[in-house]
Order: C-alpha cells, then structure tokens, then sequence
C-alpha cells in the first residue's frame, strides 16, 4: 500500500525537483514510488476538492451539536467519545452514514479539550498501600496445569510488595490474602486502595462507591481505610499495575511445583532477593532498607481476624440468641438488647461485639439452634441481670442435652422422674 507523503516530504520533493533531480531519483529518496512523485508534482498549485466536500453527517449536523453540549457539561473536560455519539446516531436518528464522517466532521468542527495534567504526589511512608488480582494459566501445580490467581500488595513509600497465590478470588480468599500480604509486609497502612472488585466494592464504583459489607467490617478489625480508585483511571494505583507486569517478568510458568505452598514459598523467596537489588525511588535507598525504615509507621499488626465472606449486624434477642443464614445462635446474656456483628467464617459464625470475638458456632450446621449454656451463666452488670438460674429438672436436661448420644440414657422418662421426685 502507498505511504502517504507528510507536508514536510512534499516540500522536500518539491525543492529536489526544482534541481533538476529525475523523478525516479526522488522516489528512491523519499521511499516512495515514482507515480506517487508525479502525482504530487501534478497537484502542485490546484486546489484541494476535497476540503470543501459534504459529508453525510452534515445532515445530522444540529443533532450532533445538541448531543455534544449535553455531554459537555458532565464531562469534566474529558474527550467527545465519537463512538457513543455514532451509536446515538444510529440508534436515535437512523443514521446511514459511515463512523468515519462522524468522525470527521467532529475534528474538523470542535476543538480538542484543553489538556489535563496529572498531579504527581509521593506517599509519606506508612500512608498507603496499593493492591491488584493477576491472573496466570497454565502453571503446574502438584497433579498439572491450574489457573491460579496472584494478589499483589503493594506499599506506596518503600515499594515493597507481597504476593500471594489463590485458586479463588470470593469474598473468603480476597480476606485471606490480605492477611497473608499484611503478614509480609508487617503491618497495616492506614489506606489501601483497591480497585472496583465486587468483593471490595459491592455497588458503584470510586469515591462514590458503597463499600462490600463484609470486607468494611474486615477492614475495621484490621484498622485500614478502604479508598477505592476512580474507574478506567488505572494511573491512580500506578505503583501496583507496574507490579503486576513485574510479576509477569517473573513469570513461574515453564516451571513445575509440588504444591500451592512451593510456589508461594518460591515467590517469596524471588522477591526478598529483588528488595535488595532495587532502589526506592523515594528514598535512593534500596526497597529492602527503605521498608526497614517504613515499619516503624505502620500499624502493629496484632492479631488477624479470621476470615469471613458476610458479616451482618443484629440485635440480640431478649432469649439471648441472634438470627443468622436461618438458623439461632446464643450469645452471652450480657449482650441482651445490644447490638452485635454476626460474621460467617469458612467453617463457623463467629459474634463479635466491641471488636471482640464474644462467641463462636459451628457454620451450616444440619441444627437450626446451636446454644451453649455457658452463655446463660455468670453475674450480672448495671444493665442486665442474670437469667433465673436452672431448676434441677433444667440442670438434669441440660446434662443430658451435652452427652454424647451414645451416653444418654435410654429410658429419658425413668431419669427425669428420678429428678422430680
């Protein structure tokens, strides 16, 4: 296909012309063909008739105006997307003609929005981390080829990161791998920015998105804030998506691992070997030094919340128990007419008042009512008072209640009447 001159091509050919070169000669200058020169030499001083020819969306001209004030006055300044106004076209005014004339039309007729710099800002240490999900194919894993999901956390400061391998990207295993990925880099930073995951944000998206609950209570027992970058910006967790490319440099395909464990293990291992080799932009220092310094910032770790995909918040009943996934839990009395976080964990629920783990209970049991007795025990306080305490008719069914079925007695009548009499 023929290479189209630039203006600036024309006038080199022109000027080699003017001094006596062959057009044949101008061809092989310019690397181009010898018709393509006369063709240009043929043209010189005739008007363009193309430059003043109508378009086929000139018959839509008003409606295109129209639609672009609309979109200008909600756009901030970003760029006319010709292709939402093409689809418009076609769909609101039976629009016939070519994408191309669209196009045209709005170059030649509306300016290019004045540019948009981005504020370029460096994070104190301790501020923030970044986190991303990167998907690889194709590794083998123990029995052979998985698709396995790596979680990439990134300080902002220091630049050290973490990564951590999952088969699953729910709610359970997004929980998961940020304990693994705070374990790593020894400690919390006070804001994680995220990307718009539904396990992160539910509804929405940036700023104005409402937050996963589940993930909001999690976040609250660690002690982050959740700030979720704007859509289709990706400049706003930079420092993670160059991560996730580095990742792919070191790309664990083509190798093989025993299990999930030896390709963290190995990963690990790769990283704290490149933290001393590069240097921190920040500092000047090296990742592993400049993250060193950045500990002393972070949050204390303590002790991590077990992972959990739904977290609710209920009043607790006057009979001391809660309503979860259709099914009655006990809490301790005390906790009578307050209300208390239920979270499903991966094998129990687990009540949590006042950032404490005040009861646990087996999850998805074939039970609808799971009590412990225990938490109808004890001395009261300045609110509540302690249940009326058990009869020996009670006490005696509770005992048997809490026996193995293998234990319990046989005739329950015979040993509830031994009680009564």
């Amino acid at each position: 296909m023929p290479r189209k001159l630039s203006k600036e091509e024309v006038v080199t050919l022109k000027t080699l012309k003017t001094r006596r070169q062959s057009n044949c000669q101008i061809a092989r200058i310019l690397g181009v063909t010898e018709g393509s020169v006369r063709y240009h030499l043929r043209r010189d001083g005739l008007p363009d008739r193309r430059r003043n020819k109508s378009r086929k969306a000139d018959e839509v001209a008003a409606a295109i105006e129209h639609w672009i004030e609309d979109q200008q006055e909600r756009a901030d300044g970003r760029p006319i997307n010709v292709k939402l106004l093409f689809d418009w076209l076609t769909a609101e005014h039976q629009y016939q003609g070519s994408y191309r004339s669209v196009l045209r039309l709005v170059r030649a007729k509306y300016p290019r929005p004045k540019l948009r710099p981005l504020r370029r800002v460096e994070t104190p240490p301790g501020a923030q981390a970044q986190v991303d999900w990167g998907e690889f194919t194709d590794l083998e894993i123990g029995d052979g080829p998985q698709k396995l999901f790596a979680f990439v956390m990134v300080l902002s400061h220091s630049r050290k990161e973490a990564v951590i391998w999952s088969q699953r990207m729910d709610q359970l295993a997004w929980h998961h791998v940020h304990n693994e990925a705070l374990r790593r880099l020894g400690g919390v930073p006070a804001v994680l920015r995220i990307d718009n995951l539904k396990t992160g944000i539910v509804r929405g998206a940036g700023p104005w998105g409402q937050i996963n609950q589940a993930y909001r209570a999690y976040a609250r027992s660690v002690g982050f804030h959740v700030d979720a970058c704007l859509p289709h910006s990706p400049e706003d967790k930079g420092k993670v998506e160059s991560k996730v490319r580095l990742l792919r440099r070191l790309d664990p395909r083509g190798r093989r691992f025993e299990s999930l464990a030896d390709l963290q293990s190995w990963t690990d291992q790769r990283l704290a070997r490149s933290d001393g080799d590069r240097i921190c932009p920040a500092t000047g220092l090296s990742v592993q030094a400049s993250w060193r310094a950045e500990q002393r910032h972070l949050r204390p770790l303590g002790i991590l919340p077990e992972v959990f995909d739904l977290a609710v918040t209920r009043s607790v009943y006057k009979d001391c128990t809660v309503s979860f996934e259709g099914r009655t839990y006990s809490v301790p009395f005390t906790l009578c007419g307050r209300l208390v976080e239920v979270r499903g964990c991966a094998e129990e629920v687990q009540i949590v008042y006042d950032g404490r783990v005040v009861a646990e209970h087996p999850r998805h049991s074939r039970e609808r009512l799971q009590l412990n007795p225990a938490h109808y025990e004890g001395p009261g306080d300045d609110r509540v008072h302690p249940p009326v305490p058990l009869g020996r008719m009670g006490r005696r069914l509770v005992e048997i209640v809490l026996q193995p079925v293998e234990e319990r007695p046989l005739d329950l009548y015979a040993a509830l009447m031994e009680v009564a009499r």
